[in-house]
Formats: C-alpha cells, sequence, structure tokens
C-alpha cells in the first residue's frame, strides 16, 4: 500500500497562483505538476477562503 504524498506549502502555492491565473486550465497543470485536478481545486478554493480573512486582520 502507498503513502499519500504530502505537498511543501510552497509548492501548494505555485500551483495555486497558477491556477489562478487562468492560463491553463487544471488538467493541463496537473500534468505538468504531476498532481490530481481536484488537489488543485482544494487547493485554490482553500487560498481564497484565507485571503478573505487577510484584510480583515489589519
Amino acid at each position: 500500500m502507498s503513502k499519500r504524498r504530502q505537498h511543501a506549502p510552497e509548492f501548494k502555492a505555485k500551483v495555486t497562483l497558477e491556477a489562478l491565473k487562468g492560463e491553463e486550465t487544471a488538467a493541463e497543470l496537473a500534468s505538468r505538476f504531476g498532481v490530481h485536478p481536484t488537489m488543485i481545486d482544494q487547493w485554490k478554493c482553500a487560498l481564497l477562503e484565507d485571503a478573505s480573512g487577510v484584510s480583515e486582520r489589519g
């Protein structure tokens, strides 16, 4: 049985920012970075949720 891969926060941020640019589809990014497209979508949603709190922290 294989273990799940754990990605560094820097890697997640890099992939997520590429996804937010919108120049490539999630499938294209997944192929390029070697992750599942669903993971990219989850990371993107998490970043957008957390980003809304940045302006609230003052």
